[in-house]
């Protein structure tokens, strides 16, 4: 899930929460393309190893 973060930048978070109980960071960019594009890029990831 990608939200937006009161700096104007992108933040990926994991759609599963983890053992903590929060979602995992996944990284933080500067346009929504940017977070977009290594959104897509993880999903290749996870079902391409």
């Amino acid at each position: 899930m990608i939200r937006k973060l009161k700096t104007g930048q992108w933040r990926l978070y994991s759609r599963v929460k983890g053992p903590n109980g929060k979602h995992k960071n996944l990284g933080t960019f500067d346009s929504l393309e940017a977070a977009k594009k290594h959104e897509r890029e993880v999903q290749y990831f996870k079902r391409n190893k």
